[in-house]
């Protein structure tokens, strides 16, 4: 207790670290509102051109037809899609001339074709992908529900009415299909804010700036890093009992930070994270976490000055968040479709992507992985951190 006390007041009492840790975030959060504050209104009411090449299989396909036609419904004024259809000859000419985004061509796999990467390009992709999951899982329990139904005529004795059995199936899903196209259309229509990614990145930066923190902790207790590490080197109190004392001094300076940063979009940028904002900031701690253990892995690892550690860590946290959309929000697309895997282990990304998640999907499932990645990240860099510092010895300071 005694070294957490002396911890909490030489964090507060470093003017570099409470600039980065506090006001750096905010002062970043209020340029992003000058920037974008008009670009949403500006967006709101344009629906995406696109087009949808006619073929049997588009015919056969209930789940893109229903669900494209209710995205495109013109007596919707809030419809997300303009859609035309056409022969995918035609559909190719009006993508060259730019009078559609992209178009869907359903033929044994249904893609999307575009030309370059964009806002509108990334919505279709993505609202095609989330349909695409829906039909394979409707296909699923289409393909159970009639062995089910089947199998227990047969146990019953019952004579098999198969047609009944598959006219019941298909009412059923004619059912989940209304059910998720309205879902979809109201997520999209109530929760289509495409500027939020900027303050999701803003978040994830704020979190791992903590890695700075983390680094000061580690640095205090570091014999060949300050004249306050060489002290605790000689003294018989336990190290690993001083580290973490330090090192939670850290975490709760962090925390105090990015719940100034959430008051600050909240209540004066009048940012919307959304109607889980437990969830939000039940993310934003474990982010937090991650860029903790960044830093402190970082201050083990490296056999560097502090000025340079602090550079490292700025520097791999403005790359990360830079590819997880901070200066283009098409980056995280870009990236998801070209290097996936740089996204799977950067800790921006999952911080962003979980808060996507919770922004426009209805289910936890992305949620919780991005969740268990960024604690499996803060377990990793721990790891690496107790064992290099297990293998320091000093012959000399």
């Amino acid at each position: 207790m005694h070294n957490f006390k002396y911890a909490l007041k030489t964090l507060f009492k470093n003017k570099v670290l409470i600039f980065w840790t506090f006001a750096f975030p905010i002062i970043l959060g209020t340029f992003f509102n000058m920037a974008f504050s008009s670009i949403e209104e500006n967006e709101k009411l344009h629906t995406i051109p696109i087009a949808i090449v006619k073929t049997e299989e588009l015919e056969n396909n209930k789940v893109i037809k229903e669900t494209f036609k209710s995205l495109s419904n013109e007596r919707n004024k809030d419809r997300l899609f303009d859609t035309m259809y056409t022969n995918l000859e035609e559909a190719k000419n009006l993508l060259d001339e730019e009078k559609v985004v992209g178009y869907l061509y359903v033929a044994n796999t249904p893609q999307i074709v575009i030309r370059k990467n964009g806002i509108e390009e990334t919505i279709l992709k993505q609202i095609t992908e989330e349909i695409l999951e829906t039909e394979n899982m409707i296909k699923n329990i289409s393909e159970k529900k009639v062995e089910e139904n089947i199998h227990l005529s047969v146990q019953n004795k019952e004579k098999i009415d198969v047609e009944e059995i598959v006219a019941t199936t298909v009412n059923e899903i004619v059912k989940k299909i209304e059910n998720f196209t309205a879902n979809i259309e109201n997520t999209s229509n109530a929760h289509l804010s495409y500027t939020m990614i900027e303050y999701y990145t803003l978040i994830a930066m704020a979190c791992l700036y903590g890695g700075i923190l983390g680094m000061v902790a580690i640095n205090q207790n570091l014999a060949n890093m300050s004249n306050n590490g060489k002290r605790v080197a000689v003294s018989p109190t336990s190290k690993m009992k001083l580290i973490v004392s330090s090192s939670f001094a850290s975490y709760l300076t962090e925390l105090l930070g990015i719940i100034l940063l959430f008051l600050y979009t909240i209540f004066v940028l009048k940012v919307d994270y959304g109607k889980n904002l437990v969830l939000v900031l039940l993310l934003a701690a474990v982010g937090s976490l991650a860029g903790l253990t960044m830093g402190i892995a970082i201050s083990c690892v490296c056999k560097a000055n502090e000025n340079t550690k602090v550079g490292i860590i700025i520097s791999i946290t403005m790359l990360g968040c830079f590819l997880s959309g901070m200066m283009g929000i098409t980056m995280k697309y870009i990236v998801d479709t070209n290097l996936p895997f740089l996204n799977k282990i950067n800790p921006a990304s999952m911080i962003t992507d979980g808060f996507y998640s919770l922004y426009y999907y209805d289910t936890l499932n992305r949620y919780c992985f991005n969740l268990i990645s960024l604690l499996g990240f803060s377990i990793l860099m721990l790891v690496l951190a107790l064992t290099h510092l297990r293998r320091q010895k000093y012959d000399s300071i």
